[in-house]
């Protein structure tokens, strides 16, 4: 078992990886695999009662908790796994999840609190813990029985008398695993034991795939008045431009959270809200359809990768595969990924950019199949000319 990485505060922040190779494929032309963001709209009528708000006077500030019937669409949505949450208090609508995140970090930690970070992580929560001036606790998800599994063992050796909150990610950005219900039992109870905040990404809730189920942190026992549970519309509606994310928790840590998010964008979207509230009341068959859509890519993009050379990890969700690019004769796979726009005119994101233990994922390269059939087949193509 690997000693916890414990990372300072102070470090420099750059551009993302995502802005980065987004840029470098365009310049290259290159089929943009690296960056998760669907290349076809959400539901029809979503989008018609996103005009009908626009052009219905929905164009001033909303409330500042959100508009009031999309949270209740959110504490219906949320009923969904047995989870009350009353829509006057215990929800809080964000610009985003990633809005969400800095919100609740800024809001529940303080400096000299530890937050542990699952990593491979999201890029901005290394940011977001930074800026709130806790210091990150690192544990590394680890391959196992053909998964990349959470390692509840390093999970109780990172935490400490100065352990505050752990942020959880499921299903999981950018290795695709989904947390069974034996981890998420261990890391529950290992919550409740030492009386930690959790802090859920829930980003990619409804897009899990084969067997998987996503069970988020709040239903298991003793979670639900300590969890921070967030989400947003932008995966699950096709809309990620549109940043409407949301916050369900107790009255409390809401509060908490709205006070350091109202001096951050104070409230957004104001004509969207409506049309996600419509949304998640009337288009979750849609939802369904994507799902098994987004299946079937991961499984045109999987064999693709391999029939090119790479060895493939599995997904049990979000929009992303991972694969090892060693078998192609390759040690270092963020060096390729600066190659591929320009060599095969391809983009992909290296894992180890997102992890404090870099050389234990430099073989690993995240490619985004959340894309029209036509685009992966092209890029499925362009790749073969790596082993030829």
């Amino acid at each position: 078992m690997r000693e916890p990485a414990l990372v300072p505060r102070l470090q420099p922040f750059t551009s993302t990886i995502f802005a980065e190779m987004t840029a470098l494929a365009v310049s290259t032309g290159a089929v943009n695999l690296g960056q998760g963001f669907p290349d076809t709209d959400g539901p029809a009528a979503m989008l018609d009662a996103a005009k009908d708000a626009l052009f219905g006077g929905a164009n001033q500030y909303p409330p500042g908790p959100g508009r009031p019937e999309l949270r209740r669409a959110i504490s219906a949505h949320r009923a969904r796994y047995g989870l009350e949450y009353d829509p006057d208090g215990e929800i809080l609508v964000t610009a985003g999840a990633t809005e969400a995140i800095a919100a609740s970090l800024l809001a529940l930690t303080e400096p000299g609190d530890e937050v542990i970070v699952i990593e491979p992580y999201y890029d901005s929560y290394a940011a977001s813990v930074a800026l709130a001036g806790a210091t990150r606790r690192v544990v590394s998800l680890v391959e196992q029985d053909g998964r990349f599994a959470l390692d509840t063992d390093a999970v109780r050796a990172a935490i400490t008398p100065k352990t505050r909150a752990i942020l959880v990610n499921s299903p999981h950005n950018p290795t695709g695993t989904v947390f069974t219900r034996a981890e998420l039992t261990a890391l529950a109870g290992l919550c409740v034991e030492h009386d930690l905040l959790v802090i859920t990404d829930e980003v990619y809730e409804h897009l899990v795939f084969d067997d998987a189920e996503h069970l988020p942190l709040a239903t298991f026992p003793g979670m639900r008045e300590r969890t921070v549970g967030i989400s947003s519309a932008g995966k699950t509606f096709n809309c990620t431009g549109w940043k409407i994310g949301w916050v369900c928790s107790t009255p409390e840590l809401v509060a908490a959270v709205k006070a350091a998010k109202q001096f951050m964008t104070f409230v957004s979207g104001g004509p969207l809200q409506p049309a996600v509230a419509y949304a998640l009341e009337h288009e979750l068959d849609w939802v369904e359809r994507l799902r098994t859509s987004l299946s079937g890519k991961r499984d045109r993009l999987a064999a693709g990768l391999a029939e090119a050379g790479f060895a493939v990890r599995p997904s049990a969700g979000t929009y992303f595969i991972c694969a090892d690019v060693r078998p192609l004769g390759f040690t270092d796979a963020a060096e390729l990924a600066w190659q591929l726009p320009e060599r095969v005119g391809v983009a992909a994101v290296p894992v180890k950019v997102f992890t404090d233990h870099p050389d234990e994922w430099q073989h690993v390269l995240r490619f985004a199949f959340c894309k029209r059939d036509e685009v992966l087949d092209e890029a499925i193509q362009r790749l073969h000319k790596l082993s030829t």
